[in-house]
């Protein structure tokens, strides 16, 4: 029997979400980070991705005046630092200090990567649109970067990068049936 879901539950019925850490900077170079469950591909050629970002987070702000960001792919050996980086907020501190994580340059863009998240996407903000209580940043892909160990034959296999997913908070990973 199927269970009818009251507005406040409808995410209920969806699919768990991917969980990436978004790295950004304010104009004088200095860094954030924000834990997402909002990332999807939205385009291979041009390659482009979205992320969804609430207006009062910190990293909201500075995405849209730096109009770059970047992905991070974490993996379940950095779940406490991930979940770290979702519960705090930028505008009191450093979350690289305050998490341990370690902040890596990028190829194209001036956020910083994460060096321990396996996979990393460099975005230029190509278009923002408000849906209902978050703006979706679009970004094209300007550089991407991979750990060379979770890849064979230049494929990501998942039971080696274990990457992330989540519903209700709760963090998974894959693994073989």
């Amino acid at each position: 029997m199927k269970k009818i879901l009251p507005r406040d539950r409808l995410s209920q019925a969806g699919p768990p979400s991917p969980v990436v850490l978004a790295t950004c900077v304010d104009r004088d170079g200095n860094p954030n980070i924000i834990t997402l469950g909002m990332f999807m591909n939205v385009s291979i050629d041009p390659p482009m991705v979205c992320i969804g970002v609430a207006p009062e987070r910190y990293s909201h702000d500075l995405i849209k005046e730096q109009g770059e960001f970047a992905v991070n792919v974490p993996t379940t050996e950095i779940i406490d630092e991930m979940h770290r980086c979702g519960i705090t907020s930028g505008r009191d501190g450093d979350k690289f200090v305050s998490t341990g994580l370690t902040p890596i340059p990028a190829q194209r863009i001036r956020s910083p990567l994460i060096k321990e998240c396996y996979g990393h996407l460099e975005c230029r903000v190509v278009q923002a649109h408000i849906c209902g209580d978050h703006t979706l940043f679009v970004g094209e892909v300007v550089a991407a970067s991979v750990d060379e160990e979770v890849l064979e034959n230049g494929r990501l296999v998942l039971t080696k990068a274990k990457p992330v997913i989540q519903k209700n908070w709760s963090y998974h990973t894959v693994k073989l049936p």
